[in-house]
């Protein structure tokens, strides 16, 4: 029996934390080759440090089947170009420090072709479909505690961190800088967050505030009238405990301070601890690399079950083989909070999107498109599907068709 009376905690990094700007830029590079070519296959890794930007991984511009000369050659093309996206990427996310300058960083480019094998393994053929670009488990959730069914300790340590940075890129609060980290603890009665009982901000900020240095006490009274407009009424409370800065004064930071790696944020990425993770990042992959595709695909049907009524909370697992088409497992977890018999789900969900192929998750996401670097801050899961395709997987077109199943 699941516990409905707790204390849970998530937390949420800024797009200036060196990992998510290591995520944005690899991110930056998908969209680079995807704009070119559908097609294209991205792993790419970045790092970032003291004014230093690498890139390593492996690239293919050209569609599968295409000769060999030409792949190489729209492949060279497209790497000549990342360089200026790169530094607009830090650019837009607000680092011009002397530890870390958008055009002054050093820059360094390491991607290579794809490998022949694994291509071999993944391309479509006359004799096989399209197959996994990797073995792995992925996850998707959904629950009904906030309108977006995200964790609502993880939606507000993102709502928090993303106030920050409007108001910062704005103008509005000039003290701010990039980097930033914030977590939110709730108490849950009867399975609903009830009271906010612990908020953590750590935020990198100017030396002075006006005419004054920027104490941690005085970047509090800067930044919580910000955050308290996010709650919902009641939630916070004259108990609710606030921790701002509790190590001190927080002025080197963002790739000067630490440095940042694609792919070390996964759990603020996807559900803030509230769910299994299968352990694949998202961020620097093109959408045939199911650790993407597939957690994209997992969390779509989870959101349009509990969005159908079905369930309050909703747990899918998928499996795959490097090389294979069809999943290896399909698992429906509805929490005890269920109107239907999860098998049921096991056995309609993966039909719903065309058996779960990587090709059919890329087709009916419509994932072969240039929408991956707003992913990388603040969730890759809870947003608003946008015009050009983004967030497609935040659709809940299926939940009609779902109620009818019960």
């Amino acid at each position: 029996m699941s516990r409905s009376n707790y204390i849970f905690t998530s937390e949420s990094v800024s797009e200036g934390h060196p990992d998510k700007v290591a995520d944005r830029i690899s991110d930056t590079v998908v969209d680079a080759f995807l704009s070119v070519e559908p097609e294209a296959r991205v792993a790419c890794e970045t790092l970032v440090t003291t004014n230093r930007v690498v890139l390593a991984g492996e690239v293919r511009a050209g569609r599968p089947g295409g000769s060999t000369a030409e792949n190489k050659a729209l492949t060279r093309e497209i790497v000549k170009g990342l360089e200026p996206k790169v530094r607009q990427a830090i650019k837009d996310i607000g680092y011009e420090q002397k530890g870390f300058h958008w055009a002054k960083a050093k820059f360094a480019c390491h991607l290579h072709p794809q490998s022949a094998h694994i291509a071999q393994g993944v391309d479509a053929s006359d004799k096989k479909d399209e197959g996994a670009g990797d073995q792995g488990i992925m996850f998707g959730y959904a629950c009904d505690e906030t309108p977006a069914l995200m964790p609502a300790t993880l939606q507000y340590s993102h709502e928090i961190l993303r106030r920050l940075a409007e108001v910062r890129h704005s103008g509005e609060c000039h003290v701010l800088e990039p980097d930033a980290k914030s977590q939110v603890t709730l108490r849950y009665e009867d399975g609903r967050p009830v009271e906010v009982l612990q908020i953590v901000v750590s935020t990198q900020h100017k030396k002075r505030l006006g005419l004054h240095m920027a104490t941690p006490k005085r970047i509090e009274g800067e930044i919580r009238p910000y955050i308290e407009a996010l709650f919902p009424t009641g939630l916070l409370t004259k108990k609710t405990k606030w921790h701002v800065n509790p190590t001190g004064r927080f002025e080197i930071g963002g790739p000067d301070g630490d440095a940042g790696l694609t792919g070390r944020k996964i759990i603020v990425d996807t559900y803030g601890g509230a769910a299994p993770h299968g352990g694949g990042a998202f961020s620097g992959k093109d959408p045939t690399k199911v650790d993407r595709s597939a957690a994209y695909a997992c969390r779509y049907l989870a959101k349009n079950v509990v969005a159908a009524g079905l369930a309050r909370k909703c747990t899918i697992q998928i499996s795959y083989a490097i090389g294979v088409a069809q999943p290896l497992s399909f698992y429906v977890d509805l929490h005890e909070t269920g109107e239907i018999d999860p098998a049921k789900l096991e056995l309609a969900l993966p039909e719903m999107i065309g058996g779960a192929t990587p090709r059919a998750i890329r087709e009916h996401l419509g994932l072969n498109k240039p929408i991956y670097a707003r992913t990388a801050a603040y969730g890759h899961f809870g947003r608003q599907p946008d015009n050009e395709g983004g967030f497609s997987w935040e659709k809940t077109d299926l939940a009609d068709q779902l109620k009818g199943l019960a």
